[in-house]
């Protein structure tokens, strides 16, 4: 039965033997400290039977401290308390805490020495079967088997009382999730989230907070975390799942960390992924709890976590954060928190935060910050990490740093967005990425996806996944769109395939290295993809043999381009062709149209096309 939690701690003890100095000392101390403690002459109201409000009392804490002294064994009560702690601590996890006081745990365990003998008496003295007595046998071997505190003899009860208060704040992990160093915009979206939690609801609902790398998702979760934590009986947070599960063999040790968070103990010990999914659905389902499984990028991870909704006690909330919408649909979340960009203010306050130790930019820094936070594209990694690398930087440096970033991102930046990147399964799925990063942002969905499926990339699905896992966005004219940071991290994976070496590169787009490579004809089979533009005013001339060897070429992109000599040099895997303003008023004989699928010649001189032509040709 489905019990809210009133007590921090529920102490058992033998009133005759330690309530005058021991107990009243323990007692103070922990509330001293902020621990609601249950003892019974000071919680129970009048008028209950005292046995019901005792075993009611149990039920509803979090940890009980049971003080095993010399006598305890022979209180017919205090036996019933002990097997009402020992069969909840089985079946929900409880905490059971033994201080062993002025007895030994051995005789406890085996019922020897005045504690064994007492325990005898009162056998003897009351009527019981010997079921009963049976099962006061085996709590007495169990709780005298758990690690406890032993107090024999002490000389310093203040300092043992003083150790157990510590272990009980440490196992009720009073401690909060650290946030942010400057939690800008946060509280605005954590308010928006936790409204779809509806946590006025007795059902357990399943929220999704989804975005893409950098944007702020862990930060929102943890807060919510913090906020609203204290309402349920028990609460997880599981930081980065993703990195876990890629790293580490011992998986279970993820479903225990749920158990021992929640339950406030080390005692649970599971031995594979499948039992453990029963262990949790067990226990778990006895409490309203709070899970948030962080940056999921696996379906199994979360079968292994949270399986179904009947896992988890009335009440209960799990928040997934992840990149991957796709994932948040397969387990049918109830509700999705999609983690928008940040707004021009908000920007700026938390670049400046971590530029100049202030919520704005001094006034010799105002401008450069404006193009510091243009580039980031308001993603608050990307501020964060900018601001700290040009914290100490004098106005002069900061353009060359700013185009040094613009030719090679960020290390950390660059390494938190192309987790998206490295997680998609399918080879096509990247290329796919690839191409769009570097030729194809700005341009109509359905164009873009006839073009990769003439590539034999299934377009379609490719760029739904895409969509799924926020690498790429379709806006409200059918337009792909890339985030600015993301397009370079995607095109620094193409520079990383051959930094010195631009034409051994899978696609090229920098006009200075592209100019050279077709100006001195040492174009490679390795170039799939092709893209140079130049202004109008400032056309450049070059010949066809320059594409001679680049006979892998797929995708050709010109502006601003006239090309002399014979087309047949142009590669017959060509699928696209973009040359805007097309010189030429006829398309030559030999330009093959045998693979294109898209021939887009905007501004041309063109007046006559082949006769019979199986591609898209788009004038302009």
């Amino acid at each position: 039965m489905f019990q809210p939690k009133m007590y921090d701690v529920f102490l058992s003890f033998r009133g005759e033997d330690s309530r005058a100095k021991f107990m009243s000392h323990l007692y103070s101390s922990l509330q001293n400290a902020g621990i609601h403690a249950f003892r019974d002459n000071d919680e129970i109201p009048r008028g209950d039977h005292i046995s019901i409000s005792l075993l009611r009392a149990i039920g509803q804490s979090r940890i009980s401290i049971i003080i095993l002294s010399s006598n305890y064994a022979n209180s017919r009560w205090c036996m019933l308390e002990l097997v009402k702690i020992m069969e909840i601590g089985r079946t929900r996890g409880m905490v059971v805490m033994p201080v062993f006081y002025d007895v030994d745990p051995s005789e406890v365990r085996h019922q020897t020495g005045q504690f064994g003998e007492v325990f005898e008496d009162l056998i003897k003295t009351i009527s019981v079967d010997e079921s009963t007595k049976s099962n006061w046998r085996r709590d007495l071997i169990d709780i005298g088997g758990i690690a406890g505190f032993v107090l024999r003899d002490s000389r310093n009860e203040s300092a043992d009382i003083k150790n157990i208060v510590e272990h009980v704040t440490r196992l009720l992990h009073r401690t909060e999730l650290f946030v942010a160093e400057h939690p800008v915009g946060v509280e605005s979206r954590v308010e928006a989230a936790t409204k779809l939690l509806n946590l006025q609801k007795s059902d357990v609902l399943l929220l999704g907070i989804w975005g893409m790398g950098g944007v702020g998702k862990t930060t929102i979760a943890k807060s919510i975390y913090n906020q609203i934590g204290s309402k349920f009986e028990g609460r997880s947070f599981l930081l980065n799942i993703r990195e876990f599960w890629e790293t580490n063999i011992n998986l279970v040790s993820l479903q225990q960390q749920v158990l021992c968070d929640v339950y406030k103990t080390t005692t649970f010990k599971i031995h594979d992924i499948e039992s453990g999914k029963n262990i949790l659905k067990e226990r778990l389902a006895q409490n309203r709890v709070l899970v948030v499984l962080d940056d999921v990028n696996e379906l199994d991870q979360l079968k292994a976590l949270c399986g179904s909704r009947e896992w988890f006690g009335p009440g209960s909330r799990i928040i997934i954060t992840t990149r991957d919408m796709h994932l948040l649909r397969s387990c049918r979340v109830d509700q999705v928190y999609t983690v928008e960009e940040m707004g021009e203010s908000e920007s700026l306050e938390l670049f400046s935060w971590h530029a100049f130790k202030q919520p704005s930019p001094t006034k010799a820094f105002a401008t450069h910050s404006e193009d510091v936070i243009a580039y980031s594209g308001r993603l608050p990694l990307a501020l964060q990490v900018l601001g700290s690398y040009l914290s100490d930087c004098e106005v002069t440096e900061w353009h060359k740093a700013l185009d040094k970033l613009k030719c090679i991102p960020h290390d950390q930046v660059h390494k938190k967005l192309k987790v998206s990147f490295d997680g998609l399964k399918d080879v096509t799925e990247k290329q796919i990425f690839l191409d769009i990063a570097c030729f194809f942002i700005g341009m109509d969905k359905n164009d873009v996806i006839q073009i990769l499926n003439g590539c034999g990339f299934f377009g379609e699905i490719g760029i739904k996944v895409l969509v799924e896992r926020a690498l790429v966005t379709i806006d409200n004219r059918n337009k792909l769109r890339m985030h600015y940071l993301l397009r370079d991290m995607g095109r620094q994976i193409i520079y990383e395939e051959s930094p010195f070496d631009p034409e051994k590169r899978s696609r090229l787009w920098r006009p200075e290295e592209v100019f050279d490579l077709l100006s001195k004809h040492k174009g490679t089979e390795a170039v799939k993809g092709l893209a140079l533009e130049f202004p109008r005013k400032n056309t450049v001339c070059l010949s066809t043999k320059a594409f001679k060897k680049m006979n892998k070429l797929r995708l050709l992109q010109l502006v601003g381009v006239q090309l002399d000599g014979d087309f047949k040099y142009l590669s017959g895997d060509l699928r696209w062709l973009h040359w805007r303003g097309f010189p030429s008023t006829y398309t030559p004989a030999e330009l093959q149209q045998g693979s294109l699928v898209s021939i887009e010649l905007k501004y041309s001189h063109l007046k006559q096309i082949w006769k019979e032509s199986r591609v898209q040709i788009l004038f302009g």
